[in-house]
């Protein structure tokens, strides 16, 4: 038979408990106590990346910390996304996903990551369309030209993207599956590769998002024969989209928004979403992004959560319409 405790120390385990229980919420409160990590998984200087500092250096004034960016380029930001999944659930990893994030999930056969349950969703920062580019001096005028020749030599006209497993290989998957016609996937190892490549004359298009080609563009390097949303994108309304030019229902969009690993404590998420909407606020990064072809959007961690289970969906059932293999 046990012999009770003394009172004495039963009080004092229940104190030791009730401490040990409010250990999480004190470091909670008392966070950031140093600089936050944000990881993005393609190329310095690339959309991603452009993002990623533009929207955490005005958050760091709220917060009282810097943020540091870091590039972990690869495999379609899979491994990106892999060191924030099992990062420290502390609040201090921070992940700068965009669309291929969903895409990857769809696209790669054991992915390091549950797309949407290893993470903590935060909140959604801009969606954007990409741009189907060649060169100022090439030989296509339009997009409906690339698919004319892409018809008569099925599997010859190559076209450039980020990387394999990024939205823009999937958007270019989905425009050749719409379009009844074979194209040839080239890869590059981020938007800064793909352009460098277009402009030395290796590839005849890629598809970027604006940010990436914009300068090129209005130097007169580069010229953009179609955007990929439902309508003409404001910053070049001279640009037909896929839709206008015989792929009708095109819409692909991409998007970037903050993920933490799974179990970052709500306190650290509320600030974290708060300091978001306050930096979506700013007149010039709202203006920014809108130069960079996007539009500055929040939305709650609840609402994030469910585009990112609606994405993956919406990509899987792609990936299998269009019989991508998986990676």
């Amino acid at each position: 038979m046990r012999t009770p405790l003394p009172m004495a120390s039963r009080r004092q385990l229940l104190l030791a408990g009730a401490a040990l229980a409010a250990m999480p919420l004190a470091r909670a409160q008392a966070w950031p106590e140093r600089p936050i990590k944000v990881l993005q998984g393609f190329a310095a200087g690339g959309n991603a990346d452009t993002i990623a500092r533009l929207v955490s250096s005005e958050m760091a004034k709220g917060l009282g910390q810097t943020f540091v960016v870091d590039a972990q380029v690869g495999a379609g930001g899979t491994l990106a996304s892999g060191a924030v999944a099992r990062a420290a659930a502390d609040g201090y990893t921070m992940l700068l996903a965009t669309g291929g994030h969903v895409v990857a999930g769809a696209l790669y056969d054991k992915p390091p990551y549950q797309a949407a349950t290893s993470f903590q969703m935060v909140s959604t920062i801009t969606f954007f369309p990409f741009l189907v580019v060649t060169p100022a001096d090439g030989k296509y005028r339009s997009l409906r030209e690339v698919l004319a020749a892409a018809r008569a030599a099925p599997g010859q006209i190559s076209y450039g993207t980020a990387g394999i497993g990024s939205t823009h290989h999937l958007v270019g998957e989905l425009l050749a599956k719409m379009a009844g016609v074979t194209m040839l996937h080239v890869p590059y190892r981020g938007d800064s590769a793909s352009v460098t490549a277009l402009l030395s004359g290796d590839i005849p298009i890629i598809i970027a998002p604006p940010t990436a080609v914009l300068g090129n563009i209005k130097g007169g390097r580069l010229r953009a024969l179609a955007v990929t949303g439902p309508q003409r994108w404001p910053g070049m309304p001279e640009v037909p989209t896929v839709d206008e030019q015989g792929v009708a229902g095109f819409d692909v969009r991409s998007w970037a928004g903050w993920m933490l690993p799974a179990g970052t404590p709500m306190p650290i998420v509320d600030r974290l979403h708060a300091e978001t909407q306050k930096a979506l606020q700013v007149p010039a990064v709202r203006t920014r992004l809108e130069e960079m072809g996007g539009e500055a959007r929040g939305s709650t961690p609840q609402e994030m959560t469910a585009m990112v289970n609606a994405e993956l969906k919406k990509w899987t059932q792609v990936v299998n319409d269009a019989k991508i293999p998986r990676l």
